[in-house]
């Protein structure tokens, strides 16, 4: 019989005790989650991240000094994350940095273990990715839906995440994904398409131009991330 997958490891970040017990609780119920701790600002979040294994961090938006919002910005390799707030209203800018999940407070558990299980699905592809291509592969398939799809790279403008999936759009059709960004990076050559923010990969082939940190794809413009600018200039500077 194979051996149960570990538990994720959760960090509770939350300036309100009542929260962060609540979260806690939810945790403890969860027999595939268990928790490494919990802090009350995004400023011991970050040290803790830097310094601990953690698979998924529930983190609150609304935080003195810096915002659950403002972390994420600053982490270029973050954990899965689920945001939990008070308020619905930051919910778009939140699926824009690639979240689990977004809860409202109060947060019950049955809404608690839809998060959590997304997160094990998440977690678990990321464990067992498919095989890239071959170095010298120019497509590669994705599973839509029920089927797989072949996806020839040099049609591909850029992939885009939107909560739990990604899109990729190429010149006829933007197929909708069940994945990760990070899946998709590995899946894509680097020779071909670089990361240019925690919500875009693009083919580099198909930038026009890159001004005030944005790249313009075919008329898009497309933001480029300060922790992936550097990165983005190498890359054309190589041409």
């Amino acid at each position: 019989m194979p051996a149960s997958p570990s538990p994720l490891r959760c960090l509770v970040v939350d300036d309100d005790p009542l929260s962060v017990q609540v979260v806690e609780n939810c945790i403890t119920s969860t027999p595939f989650l268990t928790t490494v701790g919990s802090c009350e600002s995004a400023v011991t979040a970050a040290e803790i991240l830097r310094t601990q294994a953690v698979d998924l961090l529930f983190l609150d938006v609304e935080m003195p000094l810096m915002s659950g919002i403002d972390l994420l910005g600053t982490l270029q390799h973050p954990p899965l994350v689920v945001l939990i707030t008070s308020s619905k209203q930051y919910a778009v800018e939140a699926f824009e940095h690639d979240v689990v999940d977004y809860l409202v407070k109060p947060v019950s558990y049955a809404r608690f273990l839809k998060a959590a299980q997304r997160a094990l699905e998440l977690a678990q592809a990321q464990a067992a990715p498919e095989p890239p291509p071959p170095a010298d592969a120019d497509f590669t398939f994705m599973k839509v839906d029920t089927k797989l799809v072949k996806v020839l790279f040099e049609e591909v403008r850029y992939v885009e995440a939107l909560g739990d999936y990604v899109h990729i759009v190429t010149g006829q059709s933007k197929l909708i994904v069940y994945s990760t960004m990070k899946a998709v990076e590995e899946k894509f050559p680097t020779s071909r398409f670089v990361r240019v923010h925690r919500s875009f990969i693009v083919n580099v082939n198909r930038i026009q131009a890159l001004e005030d940190n944005s790249v313009t794809v075919e008329s898009k413009h497309i933001p480029v991330g300060q922790t992936y600018l550097r990165d983005v200039l190498q890359r054309l500077n190589k041409f």
